[in-house]
């Protein structure tokens, strides 16, 4: 069963630059200027963007020396598929299930 935390994440998820964020950095950990020059993001933007992400547990972050690095937390991301395929796995079991009116 979704939960409310579970939908609060598929929203953090649905914003575009968010979305893309989050695909670059399940390819590799990278810190907010390599973020900027593969998005095109101002820096701002990109850093709210990405305080979204912290604070929803998508991602953590590395200091190293003046750069702030970003990983992907893959364990959150397969927590929510997992919900998702239940609910999917629900559907296609009852989908001949019909109440009537």
């Amino acid at each position: 069963m979704l939960t409310s935390v579970d939908t609060d994440l598929i929203r953090v998820l649905a914003d575009p630059l968010r979305l893309r964020i989050v695909t670059l950095l399940a390819r590799e950990t990278l810190c907010t200027t390599h973020l900027v020059a593969e998005t095109g993001a101002r820096q701002t933007n990109l850093s709210n963007h990405l305080k979204v992400l912290r604070e929803a547990g998508v991602v953590e972050t590395e200091p190293c020396g003046r750069f702030t690095y970003y990983r992907l937390r893959p364990e959150v991301l397969e927590g929510l598929a997992g919900r998702l395929g239940a609910l999917a796995a629900t559907a296609r079991a009852h989908s001949g299930t019909k109440r009537s009116c």
